[in-house]
């Protein structure tokens, strides 16, 4: 439900709530946030409060420090792991200067301007995540080991399973948010997991990802464990990916194929924000993650996978990127790449119809692959008109120059 700026205040006052979570996120996708009391927040819909940005990476320097605040009353929140008796509620924000302008770096406003760029144009983009973790045990200080919680394989049950009660509190937690799971099971690797979203628009798809992955690591501490979304936690163990299922609509025909053409023509540069971590590149090209520039129809081994779906449920699945991207970049990009395919008609490459873990070198032939480091995908994203188009200047040398 959809709830105005009065509704929430008067929600706060009736249902006994004593803070309130200012949630927004850096540059890369963390979340992070500030606690206010209720009396403020009336002031906070007013006027918005203000964060010291030269503490966050990215977000500037102590010469232009001043940031604020503006909660989206749509997207309040109750925290269901805090007390029931003086509650905590979230509510992400949008984040400006003190005159009022858009601050540049706020990935959530950059996904806002990319879902009204396809709006204006006709189209409509829908995402849906699935965000593979790991948990490991803690040691006797609490401190994170790299000991997996269990030693089962592929959708295996308990008691291999041992993680199966993890998932369940996971799922019941994102329920009670308003968040709807579609599928859960134990990934390929010990201790590896997948939890999948049903499909929403690009902005709640990203708010949930980013949800997602608080609650994760809430619920694991509060098992004594620790999740990992790291992309190659384990080496010679399967890496874990954030898969991204796109579909859009419209009135064109073939606007599936078009989109994906796009996002294929431009996914080397858009790779530094899809994979923004030297161990990114680690996991692609083994253990199911892609290493080149493919596609095909229900085929794992791709970069792009059509799954086996009809009517509503037609969509295409990106499989290269992994949980360290920041959702609101990684969607705002793809929702960009997707028009310029439908807008400048670009064709799809001829559908590869084979295993590229297995296959010969001959039939590698031809095959552009993926940036291989992380400083190749930074090369690629400076040199692209595409990403200099559509992102800050400030917010690319950010990232390519970490």
């Amino acid at each position: 439900m959809k709830y105005t700026p009065q509704e929430v205040i008067q929600y706060i006052q009736e249902e006994d709530v004593k803070f309130i979570r200012l949630a927004f996120c850096d540059c890369l996708g963390r979340q992070k946030n500030i606690s206010i009391m209720p009396h403020e927040l009336e002031r906070a819909f007013k006027y918005g409060i203000a964060i010291d940005a030269s503490a966050i990476a990215g977000f500037g320097d102590e010469v232009h420090s001043d940031l604020f605040l503006h909660p989206d009353a749509s997207t309040i929140s109750v925290l269901p792991w805090r007390p029931e008796h003086g509650r905590v509620v979230r509510i992400f924000c949008s984040i400006t200067h003190p005159d009022g302008t858009p601050f540049a770096h706020d990935t959530r406003g950059i996904l806002k301007q990319a879902i009204a760029d396809a709006a204006k144009a006709g189209y409509h983009f829908a995402f849906g995540s699935e965000m593979e973790f790991y948990l490991f045990k803690l040691d006797e200080n609490g401190v994170p080991t790299d000991i997996p919680f269990d030693n089962a394989t592929y959708m295996d049950v308990a008691p291999e399973d041992q993680c199966e009660n993890v998932r369940r509190e996971i799922c019941l937690t994102l329920e009670r948010m308003g968040i709807q799971p579609e599928s859960s099971h134990h990934e390929e690797g010990p201790g590896q997991n997948e939890i999948d979203f049903q499909y929403s628009d690009p902005l709640a798809a990203a708010d949930n990802a980013v949800t997602f992955c608080s609650v994760v690591k809430t619920i694991a501490a509060r098992n004594g464990l620790y999740a990992d979304f790291s992309p190659k936690p384990l080496m010679g163990k399967p890496g874990s990916g954030f898969h991204i299922n796109i579909s859009v609509k419209g009135s064109d025909t073939g606007l599936m194929y078009r989109a994906m053409g796009g996002i294929l023509d431009k996914i080397s540069q858009m790779t530094l924000f899809l994979n923004p971590t030297e161990r990114s590149y680690n996991r692609l090209g083994a253990n199911k993650a892609p290493r080149y520039i493919s596609w095909s129809t229900d085929n794992r081994s791709q970069l792009i996978r059509v799954p086996a779906a009809s009517g509503e449920y037609r969509r295409f699945e990106l499989r290269s990127p992994d949980c360290t991207a920041n959702p609101y970049l990684a969607f705002a990009l793809l929702i960009w790449a997707g028009l310029s395919g439908i807008q400048e008609n670009i064709a799809l490459p001829e559908e590869c119809n084979v295993n590229l873990f297995t296959a010969a070198s001959k039939e590698l032939e031809g095959l552009e692959k993926l940036p291989s480091s992380l400083s190749a995908a930074a090369k690629c994203a400076n040199s692209s008109d595409f990403i200099h188009q559509h992102l800050p200047k400030s917010l690319i040398d950010y990232f390519c120059n970490r």
